[in-house]
């Protein structure tokens, strides 16, 4: 909105020339986001303290998590509404991209938002069925698959993968593509809604994937920078980074409110939709695989889910202690406090093999 406000003055006062640089408004997006948390964080958490809308803390949790029950929930209506508002003004509305994230916020954010809801109403940690989370995440996945199968991001590389640190290793999935962005989708989504069980990891390992992410999206946009760092090109990327810059800031502000002991909780209206738009993001750059390297904090929380579903329904027996991941150690005795600050520091560490990656091509 701001864009097209100041950069169409430009002609009259030749300063709002500073609009039309995406790093100028990537910067302006993570200030607004992070301020507008500060803004409507204490109101919304009042509110949802007032129509009691409190976390219902599982029963077969770590004991030490009894002492969260009651602590509000949906804060994800922060982080959405702090990403929706700054991107709306600083950001390309007429990119396409920024349209699906738009889009993919929304639905992912009701989604979750359904799912919190119902887990109120129910007076358990029960929501939505898998069935109908998947089914709905999968809805979008589908279309945005759809989608990039008429109009690509790059149609050279249409539905090619670069494999990291290779820099001419393409795997071309060919008619699976669709079936891989899909996975991609729902799988990120998931995966960072599993590891939101500590008092700010979800969102401290979010802000440092989003940064991440918001770089290889600028890179990935200028023809130049793409071609010396032996990435794809992607046109029009660069407002990607302005959107995840905002995601940045608002990550930053609920983390103010989500640090231990936290005063709010993001549930699934914050995870799913959080989740679902760094997935969307590296199918957007080409960058798919990065974000296995980069999410490893979330992948790992996701595979200790399913392995212990697995191992236990074959043998009755379990492999951790309790899954997710994070629970695992603390009932090896670590505080809650010191597993999320080490997983702060792994989800870093990966962050530099990202770059380090696109200097080993």
């Amino acid at each position: 909105m701001l864009y097209y406000i100041f950069y169409n003055l430009s002609s009259i006062f030749t300063p709002f020339n500073v609009f039309q640089y995406i790093t100028f408004r990537a910067g302006g997006a993570i200030l607004t986001s992070l301020l507008f948390c500060f803004i409507i964080g204490p109101y919304i958490i009042k509110k949802l303290a007032n129509f009691k809308i409190k976390q219902i803390i599982r029963a077969n949790g770590p004991t030490t998590h009894l002492s969260k029950n009651g602590t509000p929930t949906m804060g994800g209506l922060i982080i959405i509404l702090s990403v929706i508002t700054s991107t709306c003004l600083w950001a390309r509305l007429d990119n396409r991209f920024i349209i699906w994230l738009l889009i993919g916020s929304a639905w992912l954010g009701f989604l979750g938002f359904c799912d919190d809801y119902l887990k109120l109403k129910k007076k358990n940690s029960k929501g939505l069925s898998v069935k109908v989370k998947l089914f709905g995440q999968t809805i979008f996945a589908a279309a945005l698959a759809a989608y990039l199968s008429f109009f690509p991001s790059n149609s050279e590389f249409a539905t090619s993968v670069n494999i990291p640190f290779f820099k001419s290793f393409f795997i071309n999935f060919s008619f699976l593509y669709a079936i891989f962005v899909i996975v991609i989708i729902v799988g990120s989504s998931n995966a960072v809604n599993l590891t939101d069980g500590l008092d700010g990891l979800a969102i401290g390992n979010i802000t440092i994937a989003a940064f991440t992410l918001a770089l290889f999206a600028y890179f990935a946009s200028h023809f130049q920078i793409a071609n010396y760092l032996k990435i794809i090109n992607v046109s029009g990327s660069g407002e990607i980074s302005v959107f995840l810059f905002a995601v940045v800031g608002a990550g930053l502000g609920f983390l103010w409110y989500n640090s231990h002991p936290a005063e709010v909780f993001m549930g699934d209206t914050g995870s799913l939709f959080l989740g679902g738009v760094l997935g969307i993001t590296s199918v957007f750059i080409k960058q798919e695989l990065i974000l296995a390297l980069l999410g490893g904090v979330f992948i790992a929380e996701a595979l200790s889910v399913l392995i212990q579903i697995f191992y236990y329904k074959r043998t009755g027996k379990r492999i951790f202690k309790m899954a997710p991941l994070h629970h695992h150690f603390e009932m090896l005795g670590l505080s809650e406090t010191k597993v999320t600050i080490r997983f702060w520091i792994t989800g870093i560490i990966l962050a530099i093999l990202s770059f380090a990656s696109l200097k080993l091509r």
